[in-house]
């Protein structure tokens, strides 16, 4: 006798028991999905949310691309004007006279430490012969341009992560208040090492475009291929690991950064082969494939990264949204008469996106690869100086907009309009990230809300997940969080 279970559920014994039956039993079994309802319609929610991760992500990294643009650009528009109004100030001050405890204001003092360090770098650039760089790399096997390239690549993270402590450091050097307690080697020291690693930086971005380059003009393309299926590396090093929001905020970050390095290493691979080639349009149409195949790779990488850290971790595509109005939240902060930093230094410090380095390689890039003679030449020189002038105006002006936008759409505009609170202290710490706790927020006190706390405020609904959160993680403001600063540490 053999036991089948009947349609009550209960176990009912078969008195002639045969193989036919078995089958006839199989062939016309059923189910109801519906007594598991809610397993079923999460399943079916996460496929929602798989689709929806291409879109949501590329908005965020739209508006973050175009945020490291307006950093970038203000370096070339915005800041040789306001270096000239600095200098005009100090030599108008002999005729309008002397009043107040400063020369120039603190703003003023890093603009002329910003131009003075790109002075020197691209001074000093001149003695490095990219074309002898270009040659000596090309001379070496595919395997060993392969590890060069993911070495340039970790070192451009570590530098980036150091220098922009370094830069900090000098610029609180320079206008600390002269009646606190000193602390520090001085000035002078702190500029030299500034100059030092935005011209070894400077070098490393240049080995990695020409290694770039190189990998272009081979003739099999196997380096090229080879370091594409790199970044697919990227994935496996990330998906399966856990990751909390705001872990996921500081990869996004990462990648904003990355992709718009990527496509400004591009644009310098082009130049130096249009150069080349006498700038003839038709090679334009040869490196076209080779750009293409780079720029579609980076965006298919990060979209499967971020599509399945967000399925493996439970997390809803609506962080983007919650991610990208963080970021509003700093550039609209950073406007306001009384912030603490400067946009670019705040972005830098958000995204671990250093303009200066990649600046003077531009410019240097640049120069080398047009030649400017004659008043028709110079003339065309300051109309595209001009163009980049009414870009950035443009660009800025869109971005506050939307950046208005997703403050208010996430209920975050109240804290733009406190009164920040005066946070004096007497210790002699100079270094970056210290100050920058010191540093008041638009919500009138000092800061100690963690991003947790952000997320309350862009969505309510979401704030006993977020609670859940808070009881795993550190609380740490994001303010005072750079690029590295999570990512860095181990996730168990």
């Amino acid at each position: 006798m053999a036991p089948f279970c009947g349609n009550a559920g209960a176990l009912d014994v078969v008195p002639d028991p045969s193989l036919t039956r078995f089958i006839s039993a199989e062939l016309t079994r059923g189910y109801f999905l519906e007594h598991d309802e809610a397993k079923y319609t999460e399943r079916r929610e996460r496929v929602y949310t798989f689709m929806r991760i291409p879109k949501e992500l590329e908005k965020l990294m739209t508006f973050g691309f175009f945020l490291c643009v307006d950093a970038f650009l203000y370096v070339f528009t915005l800041l040789p004007l306001r270096v000239l109004l600095a200098v005009l100030r100090l030599l108008t001050l002999p005729c309008c006279g002397f009043s107040g405890s400063r020369l120039l204001q603190p703003a003023q003092v890093c603009d002329m430490l910003r131009g003075l360090i790109m002075v020197l770098c691209f001074s000093m650039m001149h003695y490095v012969d990219y074309s002898m760089m270009y040659h000596l790399i090309r001379g070496q096997s595919v395997i060993k341009l392969y590890i060069i390239y993911n070495m340039l690549e970790m070192a451009d993270r570590l530098v980036s992560s150091f220098g922009q402590d370094i830069l900090d450091a000098l610029y609180w050097t320079a206008t600390e208040p002269k009646e606190r307690k000193r602390d520090n080697i001085g000035v002078i020291p702190h500029f030299l090492m500034a100059v030092l690693y935005v011209f070894l930086h400077a070098i490393l971005i240049m080995v990695q475009a020409s290694t770039l380059n190189v990998a272009f003009n081979s003739h099999n393309k196997s380096l090229l291929t080879i370091m594409l299926t790199s970044n697919f590396v990227e994935i496996k090093s990330n998906v399966f690991k856990k990751c909390e929001k705001n872990n996921l905020f500081q990869m996004s970050n990462s990648d904003i950064k990355e992709r718009f390095t990527s496509y400004v290493l591009l644009l310098i691979v082009c130049l130096r082969n249009m150069e080349q080639f006498s700038w003839n349009p038709e090679h334009l149409w040869v490196l076209f494939p080779d750009v293409f195949i780079v720029v579609t790779s980076e965006v298919a990488v990060d979209i499967i990264k971020h599509a399945f850290i967000i399925k493996f971790n439970d997390i809803t595509a609506d962080v983007y949204s919650e991610y990208r109005a963080r970021l509003a939240f700093d550039l609209v902060s950073s406007r306001q008469k009384n912030a603490c930093t400067d946009y670019s230094d705040s972005v830098a410090r958000r995204m671990g996106f250093i303009s200066l380095p990649l600046a003077v390689l531009l410019i240097r890039v640049v120069m080398s690869s047009v030649k400017v003679q004659g008043a028709l030449s110079y003339t065309c020189v300051f109309l595209c100086y001009l163009g980049l002038v009414s870009l950035k105006l443009l660009n800025s002006i869109v971005l506050l907009g939307k950046s208005c936008v997703y403050v208010k759409r996430a209920n975050m505009e109240d804290k733009l309009f406190e009164r920040p609170a005066a946070a004096p202290s007497s210790s002699g710490k100079t270094p970056g990230r210290a100050h920058q706790a010191r540093c008041p927020t638009p919500s009138g006190k000092q800061t100690t809300h963690s991003f947790n706390d952000d997320l309350e405020h862009v969505n309510p609904g979401e704030s006993q997940g977020a609670s859940d959160l808070r009881h795993r993680t550190p609380n740490k403001d994001l303010l005072e969080i750079d690029r590295f600063t999570i990512c860095g540490n181990r996730i168990d």
